[in-house]
């Protein structure tokens, strides 16, 4: 392993060496490459830790660039799976998204990404199709437990299981074409250069990476019928969401933001503390309040120039009063039939991942720089057309 540098060249001949494979197939990963490398060398300040960590994350991310072309060459037909009808369930984190997409994952008639893999999408070169077990699952859990050791308050922000379904960002950052990196450190030469940036490579990428991994579930046993997907990351690329997706169907969940941001900050900067002992939760504050307001309008103009049909709204107090009533609308909206059976199953999820069995995250919004009014000036145009004039 070469020494800790964010150098380009020694990055990718360190991810060639994981599996002996060289080929990459397109360029599109070199630039946003080498603009983070060049951002998590000059800005994060990372200790070391994070040098160790982020760094075998870009190894490992180009590793599994190179185990999928491999896959792709040996099986051509995996480019022939059809991504069909995917729902997306997205909204400003911390409004119910997570649980409204578990639950209906639970549905054995949908497929969800598992946390193991968006983290590790390729399994390696030799991987036997008929073998018990999967050795991605016990790298995706030792890396869950790491991460909570460094900071165990990330359980009460977010539901943790390396088994369970997860937000599908991390298929997105296989390409760079995403913010995920950000969440890990204080990169914003990077950011800025990539909010500029037509992210059409990185969506058509994570449909290939959706058609392997239908593909490998399919080869496990695997059934579904159509994939359920989450993560307020869409909300900043809603176009190309139905560029890629045409007959996509659309979950938007509504919750103020004036109680989401500073959640979902601390989140940010429980991470950011892990891997930099200089991280600054009002950086951090300041910088996804901008994006997500930013990300918001985005999506209000999609949905006026595409019109309503394809999207249906709920609302975070109704998600957690009445979770069942609110599934059902979405399998209306879906034109699926809500079975007993998947209604069992649901029931038998929630029971057993009540949010009371975390334990309680405490946070306020002068932690992170944040004014009430500040927020509700920020996200003015969304809060008056889905929070101050509607009832949830």
């Amino acid at each position: 392993m070469s020494a800790q540098r964010f150098d380009a060249d020694e990055v990718v001949a360190d991810a060639r060496a994981v599996d002996g494979l060289h080929e990459f197939g397109d360029e599109d990963y070199r630039e946003p490459l080498e603009r983070i490398l060049w951002s998590l060398e000059q800005e994060a300040q990372l200790n070391d830790v994070g040098r160790s960590v982020l760094r075998q994350r870009m190894v490992d991310i180009l590793a599994t660039r190179l185990r999928v072309q491999y896959y792709l060459q040996r099986f051509p037909e995996i480019l022939e799976e059809q991504i069909v009808e995917p729902l997306f369930i997205v909204g400003l984190p911390r409004t119910g998204t997570t649980m409204l997409h578990r639950t209906i994952a639970a549905d054995h008639r949908m497929q969800a990404p598992l946390w193991y893999e968006v983290r590790y999408p390729s399994p390696a070169p030799d991987w036997d199709f008929t073998a018990a077990g999967d050795a991605r699952i016990g790298l995706a859990q030792a890396e869950m437990a790491a991460m909570l050791e460094a900071n165990p308050e990330l359980l009460a922000i977010h539901p943790m299981d390396a088994l369970g379904p997860d937000e599908d960002i991390m298929l997105l950052e296989q390409s760079f074409y995403s913010f995920n990196t950000q969440a890990y450190a204080n990169i914003p030469s990077f950011d800025a250069w990539l909010e500029e940036q037509d992210h059409t490579p990185g969506y058509r990428y994570f449909y290939r990476l959706l058609q392997f991994l239908q593909w490998q579930k399919r080869h496990t046993g695997q059934g579904g019928q159509r994939w359920v997907l989450k993560a307020p990351h869409h909300l900043h690329y809603m176009d190309l969401v139905f560029k890629v997706f045409p007959d996509a169907k659309v979950v938007q969940s509504h919750r103020d933001p004036v109680e989401t941001l500073p959640s979902l900050t601390s989140l940010i900067a429980g991470v950011w503390t892990i891997y930099s002992d200089v991280a600054d939760p009002v950086e951090a504050g300041r910088q996804w309040s901008r994006k997500f307001a930013r990300g918001m309008r985005h999506t209000m103009q999609v949905r006026e120039r595409l019109g309503e049909e394809a999207f249906l709204d709920l609302w975070f107090a109704d998600t957690v009063s009445r979770p069942l009533g609110e599934i059902h609308r979405i399998y209306d909206f879906l034109g699926m039939e809500l079975t007993g059976d998947a209604r069992a199953e649901m029931a038998r999820w929630q029971a057993f991942n009540r949010r009371e069995m975390r334990p309680p995250h405490a946070y306020a919004l002068r932690d992170y720089g944040f004014t009430e009014a500040g927020l509700k000036a920020q996200f003015q145009p969304y809060r008056e057309r889905f929070i101050s004039t509607v009832s949830g």
